[in-house]
């Protein structure tokens, strides 16, 4: 008797004539039904049916016995089609008289692993030896894995990136198959979904379901992320998922507000796509982005934060007393107090030809799905601040040379000490300094890239396929618009910088200053990079955060 697999595979069993049929299933489940999940079919159409649906779910065929003659699709003719969905399942075609010329036929076509001849009884001398042998076989088998999200889609899609992106930084495990590197999984994975590859990406989910270009909200919702409030009133709601909205978000919770945190992609924030940190507090040893976001969103969830992703905020007002926060999808969330943690985001290059490969080739933020499939090339990184730094590190790991395009004389100006001397111990790492990148070329995905000296005014058209961008710092503002003050380059002013020779803010309305972090709409406050003359460190985002809450307490105290 085999060792049965830790997820329940199936043993699916076909034959047109229904007692027949019915036989052969309670003859399985009665010797491995605890084991296994026998399924029956009456007609190959109908067992292929089965076998997709088991495909979707991410389950496992360990075994497939066939009929030989059945009208419409004969049981070679089903097992040949069976092997697209599931080549490593076990073969065995049944019938009910001895025929040479059919097995021979079924080894050749579909590798057959048993021929057996119907009556089988008795089982325990005929049938159960025969498959225990082909069971064992199976088990110990390389399969690949099973039971996870899978994404189908093409390796220069700029949505297929996208879906991978979210999925990674969601910290969701998924499998990815690109249509152009020959799996075979992947034609059997559309198969399964009824696609032919004319619309990507393909999501499958863990339970089978097959999504064909979600929407993130759409994805969020299938791969088990919360993406709908469970009231429509709280105490704080929290918009932004990087360390300040996290750090106001466990502040928030563990003090006993009823909280919500909001977040439009993934927590995390641009700090949540760094590779390594290794100035922050408490870690000496460095830690990842993804690892300190994962922490942190766990450990607002023990104090009963929720937390909804890929919910895009459009809008905000003030309605009396309440904060009423508006989502994209017309959700309206109401509470005392808001915080706005939105943080920001890299600016786009300005050179020709680039914008048509964003997701291509050229990527915004470290993009860490990519780093394997960026083995044995150069590539480019536009950036002289930390987190350009880091990216260079994770990614020298996996290329064979990484050159940092930086467009100051020196990093030391922008980038840490640490960081700095770290790079010039890495030999596969070339820094360019007072270099930008001016165009960019390709048809399917980025092909070339065009260099100039700042200084000399040289130009270089390098052959690449890889860029990412580290530059600039756009804040997530224009929702904001004629709510709250703004500096000229969209970041919030609060505090201090709304007090104007000792006056608080036109239409301020309460007969007190502005806390040292709330806008210039009472009782909705700013944290991390968002606000203006922030400190760009994570630390000082979660500091932020946690200070905006001891103020949200205060306003509270005396509202």
């Amino acid at each position: 008797m085999t060792t049965p697999p830790v997820a329940r595979a199936s043993i699916l069993t076909v034959d047109d004539d229904p007692n027949v049929s019915r036989a052969v299933a309670r003859d399985l489940r009665r010797r491995y039904g605890g084991d296994y999940r026998v399924v029956r079919a009456e007609s190959g159409p109908q067992a292929l049916d089965a076998l997709r649906e088991i495909k979707l779910r991410g389950e496992e065929v360990a075994a497939l016995l066939a009929d030989y003659r059945m009208p419409g699709m004969s049981g070679i003719e089903f097992l040949e089609a069976a092997m697209d969905l599931f080549p490593a399942a076990r073969r065995v075609l049944l019938t009910a008289y001895a025929d040479t010329d059919a097995a021979i036929r079924a080894i050749n076509v579909v590798d057959l692993d048993h021929y057996l001849l119907k009556p089988w009884d008795p089982p325990e001398e005929k049938l159960y030896p025969v498959l225990d042998g082909l069971l064992e076989a199976w088990a110990v088998s390389d399969r690949g894995s099973a039971r996870q999200v899978r994404v189908v889609g093409h390796r220069w899609s700029a949505r297929s990136y996208e879906v991978r992106d979210f999925l990674a930084r969601n910290s969701v495990p998924f499998r990815w198959h690109a249509v152009d590197d020959g799996d075979p999984e992947t034609g059997r994975l559309l198969a399964a979904a009824g696609q032919d590859g004319a619309r990507l990406p393909v999501v499958v989910t863990a339970e089978g379901r097959a999504l064909v270009e979600p929407g993130d909200a759409e994805l969020a919702a299938e791969v088990g992320l919360s993406t709908r409030p469970s009231t429509d009133f709280y105490d704080l709601v929290v918009v932004g998922g990087g360390p300040a909205g996290l750090g106001a978000a466990v502040y928030g919770g563990s003090e006993g507000l009823r909280t919500v945190l909001v977040e439009r992609r993934a927590t995390g924030g641009q700090a949540g796509t760094s590779s390594r940190i290794e100035n922050y507090l408490g870690f000496p040893d460095g830690v990842s982005g993804e690892q300190l976001t994962e922490r942190a969103r766990r450990q607002a969830l023990k104090f009963d934060v929720e937390v909804l992703t890929a919910c895009d905020v459009v809008g905000l007002e003030a309605r009396g007393a309440a904060r009423v926060v508006r989502l994209g999808d017309g959700t309206e969330l109401a509470a005392h107090t808001v915080i706005l943690a939105t943080g920001v985001s890299y600016r786009r290059l300005d050179a020709p030809g680039l914008g048509a490969l964003t997701g291509r080739g050229v990527y915004y933020g470290a993009a860490t799905t990519e780093g394997p499939h960026c083995a044995g090339q150069d590539v480019y990184l536009v950036g002289g601040a930390n987190s350009a730094g880091q990216a260079a590190l994770y990614f020298a790991a996996h290329a064979t040379r990484v050159v940092l395009v930086v467009r100051g004389d020196s990093l030391e100006r922008s980038m840490s000490h640490y960081l700095v001397q770290q790079l010039a111990r890495v030999p596969n790492i070339e820094v360019r300094t007072c270099t930008e990148v001016v165009g960019g070329t390709g048809e399917e995905h980025l092909e070339t890239l065009t260099l100039r000296h700042n200084k000399t005014g040289e130009t270089t058209t390098v052959p690449a396929s890889w860029l990412f961008a580290f530059i600039g710092a756009a804040p997530h503002t224009d929702w904001l618009d004629g709510t709250v003050a703004r500096d000229e380059r969209g970041f919030v002013l609060a505090g201090p910088d709304l007090v104007a020779d000792g006056r608080p803010p036109a239409g301020w309305g309460l007969d007190r200053p502005p806390y040292h972090l709330e806008t210039s709409l009472p009782g909705v406050f700013a944290a991390g990079d968002v606000r203006a003359e922030s400190v760009k460190r994570v630390a000082s985002a979660v500091g932020d955060g946690a200070m905006a809450v001891s103020l949200v307490h205060r306003y509270l105290e005396r509202s």
